[in-house]
């Protein structure tokens, strides 16, 4: 349970630093975004959360 709560703090941090130091750069990052198709939408979380996986799993986390 410790380490979901750290990996969930550390996805806090990193995401609430992005909104503080970068604001509006966020913003032009999320209307691309939405600019998208659905299914290139799809695709690109679907590689993040591969990408997410293969991490976890080469620290040892899976």
């Amino acid at each position: 349970m410790s380490a979901v709560l750290h990996g969930l703090g550390a996805v806090l941090v990193i995401e609430g630093l992005a909104l503080a130091l970068a604001p509006l750069r966020m913003e032009q990052l999320l209307q691309a975004i939405a600019a998208l198709g659905r299914d290139a939408r799809r695709a690109i979380g679907l590689t993040i959360l591969g990408l997410g996986v293969a991490l976890l799993w080469l620290a040892g986390g899976l």
